[in-house]
């Protein structure tokens, strides 16, 4: 089990007691704005625009299809329940945001700069975070199989009680990072990536090819 202590601290979402219910219907255009609203229980799809901006909302139970908003801007947003899978949110900023309960299997957060995330009980099995820029962001129960992480930036990062079995995290730096709790067979990393990498004694098994190891059972 994770160490509480190990999580990194993450400012929440700062959202209004009360919070009007909103329709996203229309076609959303770029640099459409859209603030302080509650959208829940439905589907968004064929939708394509650029610096979209959203905050202070709330997304429950919805899904999301064929739906690219680069450079997109998310402060002070959670999504509960919602299934972000295969989203274009490439080049996006995203501040005090969180991710409960989330599928996003083969989102595309590439170039992405991350401030104050949460990612709980998520599935992001595929999903791309190439280049992206991350500091304070805890992933937390979360799925992350062959998610790709090549040359992020990390800064207080936490992975806890994480799969990140087959994870590729080549040219980032992980000093610092505590793994202990993650499953990492298969992570694909090299030696100095590893440099200062917090496991578990047992975890080194996983690295062993990069070692140079042949171990003997």
């Amino acid at each position: 089990m994770e160490d509480k202590n190990s999580r990194i601290k993450i400012v929440p979402p700062d959202l209004p007691k009360e919070l009007e219910r909103l329709s996203l219907e229309k076609t959303i255009q770029a640099e459409d704005s859209f603030t302080r609203g509650i959208i829940n229980n439905c589907l968004i799809e064929n939708q394509t625009a650029g610096h979209v901006s959203f905050k202070e909302m709330i997304f429950r139970n919805v899904t999301f299809i064929e739906v690219s908003f680069k450079y997109l801007d998310l402060t002070d947003i959670r999504f509960e329940n919602c299934d972000l899978s295969n989203m274009d949110l490439s080049e996006s900023v995203l501040h005090r945001v969180e991710m409960i309960n989330c599928k996003m299997v083969g989102t595309n957060m590439s170039e992405s700069a991350l401030r104050n995330v949460l990612f709980e009980n998520c599935n992001g099995s595929y999903a791309l975070f190439r280049f992206s820029d991350c500091k304070q962001v805890n992933f937390s129960n979360s799925i992350l199989c062959s998610a790709d992480f090549y040359k992020s930036k990390f800064a207080k990062i936490g992975f806890n009680d994480s799969n990140l079995q087959q994870t590729g995290m080549l040219g980032t730096k992980l000093n610092g990072i505590d793994l202990s709790s993650c499953k990492l067979d298969g992570l694909g990393v090299t030696i100095d990536d590893l440099d200062g990498c917090i496991v578990y004694p047992e975890q080194v098994i996983a690295f062993s090819n990069l070692l140079g190891l042949r171990i003997k059972i």
